[in-house]
């Protein structure tokens, strides 16, 4: 989902046409080059014999010559087969996203970004998106779905300035099925003051409850960040959930009350560079004492990739915490420059990564502190290897400007609305305000 939210960031800088296809019954198109057989379907018993006379043993069996819906192999068949198809087209696959084939001649540039049967087209030549779409229908049995408007769930809304990209039928449908429509809306994602642990609270009879919203609010955090620290929070009780548990993820429902159709701007009036805020909760688990890494990065003023994680190893101090959610940064940093330069920006120049810990940017810079970092070492050399080598530009940000806080720690109303805003989350009605 990064590199959709980055295709479409691109898109819109550059006032590319997007559109989209699909593909019928994709998985029958995979050539397969096993020996694959399956049982006769019921019924069936071949020509000049019925079921009454054929003895148990004697059952035929029929060797398929290409690939079928449910077998194991199809998905991995038909991607090669799309593959294959899009490379006798003169596209090139990314290294970064497999998923990913471009194509660029001179001044003209064509992307297409696959998922399954659904294919996601942008580029700034009109002529060649057509030509594309003449080539895979010479192929394959296409259906040209028109401008991008909905895709994987999301809710794509283009204008001549900006996307607007958010999951309003997706929250609507969750929060209808969970039966919290008339309920009061909450401000905040979670409380504050709550500690979340495994043994608190009665078991659920049911815990596949507790599962499937758990499940369906990780995909809401595409274009929901605001919601993404409080989603990782909840998820490690997926196994034995309790009665607290289940009532934190009602909380969370609630507060997706107050705007159902809330998600990500993408704008095309900003510069082309990437900025990146990463920062880190000391160890905020109660249970494991592990800290929680956060980082968002954003292309101008699109974000295009965030996260909120608990680290793998309890961290002796703060400045460790701190230094290894860098070293998460740094890796996603180097694998989106990538990407991006794959997508046709090559001058991004150095990326900002601004943190609000002293401490982290000195050992970033300096080798001098070895007794503090030995046990952390080939984080150090992988971080210094990226600033001496003008990738990362480490800088301090002051703490109430760190707009990471959100996916590290519950703020205040106030400062979450303002961390908002600056991320580019926003109202669907408030866009459209803008435009007004």
């Amino acid at each position: 989902m990064v590199t959709v939210r980055s295709l479409l960031a691109v898109a819109v800088m550059y006032n590319w046409e997007l559109c989209q296809t699909n593909v019928s019954n994709a998985f029958l198109h995979g050539d397969l080059f096993e020996e694959v057989y399956m049982k006769m379907p019921l019924g069936y018993a071949g020509k000049g014999e019925t079921i009454q006379n054929i003895p148990a043993k004697k059952f035929k069996v029929c060797k398929l010559k290409k690939s079928l819906y449910g077998l194991k192999q199809a998905p991995r068949q038909w991607f090669a087969k799309l593959s294959s198809a899009l490379l006798s087209f003169g596209y090139q696959q990314s290294k970064a996203d497999y998923s990913l084939f471009t194509k660029s001649d001179d001044t003209q540039f064509t992307a297409v970004l696959c998922y399954v049967d659904d294919l996601l087209i942008t580029g700034n030549s009109p002529e060649h998106i057509q030509r594309l779409k003449d080539n895979l229908k010479s192929s394959f049995h296409m259906k040209d779905l028109g401008e991008l408007s909905y895709f994987l769930g999301l809710e794509v809304s283009k204008t001549a300035q900006r996307v607007f990209i958010s999951q309003q039928k997706y929250t609507n449908d969750l929060l209808k099925e969970n039966g919290v429509l008339n309920s009061k809306p909450y401000k905040l994602p979670l409380d504050p003051n709550t500690k979340l642990q495994a043994d608190v609270g009665t078991p659920l009879q049911d815990p596949e409850l507790y599962r499937r919203l758990i499940g369906k609010l990780i995909y809401l955090t595409i274009t929901r960040p605001d919601i993404c620290y409080s989603v990782q929070i909840l998820s490690p009780f997926m196994q034995s959930p309790t009665s607290v548990h289940l009532q934190a993820v009602k909380h969370l429902l609630r507060y997706l009350l107050n705007a159902p159709a809330q998600g990500i701007l993408l704008a095309n009036n900003s510069a082309v560079e990437l900025r990146a805020y990463c920062d880190s909760d000391w160890a905020s688990c109660p249970m494991t004492r592990r800290s929680t890494t956060g980082y968002c990065i954003l292309l101008g003023d699109s974000p295009v990739s965030w996260k909120s994680k608990k680290q793998s190893v309890v961290s002796r101090s703060s400045a460790e915490a701190e230094y290894m959610a860098m070293a998460l940064t740094c890796c996603e940093i180097t694998w989106l420059v990538s990407l991006l330069k794959d997508l046709g920006l090559n001058d991004l120049g150095p990326v900002e990564l601004h943190y609000d810990n002293q401490a982290a940017l000195h050992i970033a810079a300096n080798p001098v502190f070895h007794a503090r970092t030995k046990h952390i070492k080939v984080d150090c050399h992988y971080i210094r290897d990226q600033v001496k080598s003008g990738l990362i530009v480490p800088k301090y940000v002051n703490t109430k400007s760190q707009v990471e806080d959100v996916f590290t720690k519950i703020v205040s109303v106030d400062q979450h609305h303002k961390l908002l805003g600056k991320l580019g989350v926003c109202y669907l009605h408030d866009s459209q305000l803008e435009e007004e």
